[in-house]
């Protein structure tokens, strides 16, 4: 059977191992580095957290991991409950259980956990983005004939971004766009400092348009371990307009670049 592998944080139980008995001798931080190193074998990782065991415990850790996919999840748990690991005494590695009736808000990954999975099944050749249009919409200029109406204080820089993430080999196109904002305080800013804080708009808005274009896909992972692509476009966009609106975007920029001499 198929499995599904969004570009989103993973909450489900069977994606989710709980580790018990490990030692209180090492440091969590040694602790967590052998855990990532384990674990990782058998797939990508979203996440590993360690906790010091409740006081009616007693001494020593247990942790939480987060697969990507609960097949390799499964895959874990089968491989390395009541094995000797990493430390003298076996480890417990069992399936996080959840209540039925919970249910749980999906949250998209960011931008460099979305490309971080998209290498990981795609290669860091198998996928590309393109950039539609980068444009600034803080019209500072026109703020500043307005001095009097809109303080500096309250000014801000603000970019649009449309792109889209290209999949060549599955012969897909996911398009997204952001919208991100960086305050400007008159105070402080500088020629130096307002350069850096307007392409730290433009990087966060691109960002954000990257994963929107990623949460329109989901990894298709096939019993022979073959991939596929799945394309969803999305009801509503997040901080951005809808599909009908960016292809009238991405319409009049063409139009407008072949103008251009």
């Amino acid at each position: 059977m198929a499995e599904l592998v969004p570009f989103a944080v993973p909450t489900e139980s069977d994606k989710t191992l709980l580790v018990w008995e490990l030692s209180s001798g090492p440091t969590a931080e040694a602790l967590h580095h052998s855990l990532f190193t384990v674990f990782s074998r058998f797939g990508l990782l979203y996440s590993v957290r360690v906790f010091p065991n409740a006081a009616v415990a007693g001494p020593g850790f247990y942790a939480v991991i987060k697969f990507y996919s609960s097949r390799d999840a499964q895959r874990a748990q089968v491989a390395c409950d009541r094995k000797l690991l990493f430390q003298k005494s076996p480890l417990r590695v069992c399936l996080g259980t959840r209540h039925k009736a919970v249910r749980h808000q999906t949250f998209a990954l960011n931008s460099s956990q979305c490309q971080e999975l998209a290498n990981y099944y795609f290669g860091f050749n198998g996928w590309s983005k393109r950039i539609i249009k980068l444009q600034e919409l803080s019209d500072l200029e026109e703020r500043e004939n307005e001095a009097l109406e809109a303080p500096l204080e309250k000014q801000s820089l603000k970019f649009f971004c449309a792109l889209e993430v290209v999949l060549l080999s599955y012969a897909c196109r996911s398009p997204g766009v952001g919208i991100a904002e960086e305050p400007l305080d008159q105070l402080e800013e500088g020629p130096l400092s307002f350069l850096m804080k307007r392409k730290m708009a433009q990087k966060l808005a691109i960002q954000k348009a990257l994963s929107d274009a990623f949460q329109k896909l989901s990894i298709v992972v096939l019993e022979s371990g073959k991939i596929a692509v799945e394309y969803r476009p999305s009801e509503e966009i997040r901080d951005a307009r809808s599909e009908e609106e960016l292809h009238d975007i991405i319409q009049v920029y063409e139009d407008e670049s072949a103008g251009i001499p």
